[in-house]
């Protein structure tokens, strides 16, 4: 990311208590050996007393809950513990599924090399999928992880055939526009490159309390590189 960012520019709502942002890929939410910066220091320089309340992957995009203060960031992560917040998150995935409040509840195991796996001897993981959309070769599927666990989305669509488009770790396949365009040419010397260069994985709204005891739900608009990816599967489909 060329651009360092700031942290006032990722709000979409705050209120005395926290700040809630819309987080752009490619930007750890903690510490991260290879780049200076994350959301957290960023957060620090808007609000000594910031904490971020969960996290997002690197490469995954969306609402984030950030406290700005000690008795904030208890209350929420009370909230997280008894699974009280409740998370949406969009996936773009490969193949075309008809998911309606399918439940996986396949057991995780986190493995040394930062990836994880499906295992009878990992922690309990529980996710809900519905299918929004099915273009001609994907689908945009709507993903509740009632859980919290590492990569749970993730692993759980690819354990139901349905891998996050770009997500290879996990079996999701690179997109490329000539697979939809028809006639599609890239220049004489250039290689085709993916049309996102991360895996198709946004959270989309968050609903939690406030301090005040007040449900709030916030909702996080997808980044342009999902917009493209989506356009470009509604157009070619």
């Amino acid at each position: 990311m060329a651009k360092k960012l700031a942290f006032a520019d990722l709000i979409i709502w705050e209120d005395d208590d926290y700040a809630v942002i819309n987080k752009p890929p490619f930007i750890s939410t903690l510490q991260d050996r290879n780049i200076d910066y994350n959301i957290l220091s960023l957060a620090k320089i808007y609000n000594s007393d910031a904490q971020v309340g969960h996290r997002l992957d690197k490469e995954t995009s969306g609402v984030l809950i950030v406290a700005k203060n000690p008795e904030a960031y208890r209350h929420i992560s009370m909230q997280f513990e008894h699974r009280a917040v409740i998370k949406e998150y969009h996936a773009v995935v490969d193949g075309i599924h008809s998911f309606k409040e399918k439940f996986a509840n396949d057991k995780i195991l986190q493995l040394s090399n930062g990836s994880v796996r499906i295992d009878r001897k990992g922690k309990e993981a529980e996710t809900v999928f519905n299918t929004l959309r099915v273009y001609s070769n994907h689908s945009l599927v709507q993903c509740r992880p009632v859980t919290g666990r590492m990569h749970q989305i993730r692993i759980h669509l690819a354990k139901n055939e349905a891998p996050i488009t770009g997500d290879e770790r996990y079996g999701g396949k690179p997109f490329y526009l000539s697979s939809v365009k028809r006639g599609y040419r890239t220049g004489k010397w250039d290689e085709e490159q993916p049309l996102i260069k991360r895996l198709a994985l946004h959270a989309s709204s968050i609903m939690f309390k406030t301090l005040n005891d007040t449900v709030k739900k916030v909702m996080a608009d997808h980044p342009k590189d999902f917009r493209v990816l989506l356009l470009q599967l509604e157009k070619n489909s």
